[in-house]
């Protein structure tokens, strides 16, 4: 029997980072499904724009919140934004990447990469895991990466920090065992957002996987495995790279991201 999405992780979402992208189409997606969906990220014009798309279409309530995540008090904010309002699914999507050696980055950038990346995800888990833990059911899906399972030379602190959300996932996962809330690591390769030209790194992923193919199969997997490796590619290199040695993965990941 097919799980009724709705009444297992509605009424409603949450989705950071929705305004493109990955966040975009988790947006689209939950919304096809009939749950109204709380949006945030930076750009209002952006969020609005599919807000008005996906309530015509679906009938349902896409309310949009302008914030940056990485701002004081931003937690706070969103939390109040989302008080009155029975929370059965957060996904965890905002991020970004800078690929460049790490001497040459901005202490700002690297900063914001590991508060938006690392502390925004844990802090906001953590703030509701009340409101969660109140259903029957829920869920928590956090975005990590294939480049979180090994070292990423010219990417060294986005690898890392995608390698904190994958272990995070994992071990919170495990404690939260018989809970009801499933929570799940999405770990996409190189995908076609708007992430590789932020983070510089169009020329090194020239072919990239549809945004929305991640998304529709990693909510298939919500409730049913711990992490979802998107693409046969990436699920074989995730297990050559556990039966490679380490100094030899960290040479190949080198010489794929220097150019």
């Amino acid at each position: 029997m097919r799980m009724n999405f709705k009444l297992t992780y509605g009424p409603w979402a949450i989705v950071t980072g929705a305004s493109s992208g990955l966040g975009e189409h988790y947006t689209r997606q939950l919304a096809a499904r009939g749950l109204n969906v709380l949006i945030v990220a930076r750009r209002l014009e952006l969020l609005e724009t599919l807000a008005n798309e996906l309530q015509s279409k679906h009938s349902v309530e896409i309310e949009c919140l302008a914030l940056d995540l990485t701002a004081t008090n931003a937690i706070e904010s969103l939390l109040e934004a989302c008080h009155a309002k029975d929370i059965g699914l957060l996904v965890n999507n905002a991020g970004f990447g800078i690929k460049k050696s790490f001497s040459e980055n901005d202490e700002a950038a690297l900063r914001d990469m590991v508060r938006l990346n690392c502390e925004v995800p844990v802090m906001l888990t953590h703030a509701l895991l009340g409101k969660l833990n109140n259903r029957d059911s829920a869920g928590i899906i956090n975005l990590a990466s294939v480049a979180g399972f090994q070292p990423t030379p010219y990417m060294s602190v986005y690898g890392a920090t995608k390698g904190f959300d994958l272990l995070f996932s994992e071990s919170l996962g495990s404690e939260l065992e018989g809970s009801g809330i499933n929570v799940l690591a999405v770990c996409p390769g190189s995908t076609d957002t708007e992430f590789h030209a932020v983070a510089g790194s169009e020329a090194t992923f020239p072919k990239m996987d549809d945004p929305r193919l991640v998304v529709l199969n990693s909510l298939n997997c919500l409730g049913k495995r711990a992490v979802y490796v998107h693409g046969f590619k990436h699920r074989v290199l995730v297990f050559l790279n556990r039966l490679t040695p380490r100094f030899l993965v960290t040479k190949v990941a080198k010489s794929m991201l220097k150019d």
